[in-house]
């Protein structure tokens, strides 16, 4: 698991909780809206702590740039590609 993998899964369990990841394996398929199951709220939550902590990635261009589809089929691979691809390489804040 990288080190931006850890990261992730350590802000989304402070957004979620501990108790909703302990029947998720989390990896790179994990679908965010469907076996996470995160409610808009959370998706907003999520996004607002990776962006605290990921300042030099731009979060609003990335989800900006999808489609509802796309929206609803987004894996925790996803992210993680985009804020390693970033201009600092995922460098944390």
């Amino acid at each position: 698991m990288t080190q931006v993998m850890e990261e992730f899964v350590r802000i989304l369990t402070d957004v979620v909780g501990e108790d909703l990841l302990l029947d998720a394996e989390i990896g790179a398929d994990t679908s965010l809206s469907g076996e996470l199951a995160l409610e808009s709220i959370e998706f907003v939550a999520l996004f607002e702590k990776l962006s605290g902590h990921y300042a030099e990635v731009d979060f609003p261009a990335f989800l900006a740039g999808m489609g509802l589809d796309q929206l609803i089929d987004l894996t925790v691979g996803d992210v993680v590609s985009h804020i390693e691809a970033s201009p600092r390489g995922g460098a944390r804040a």
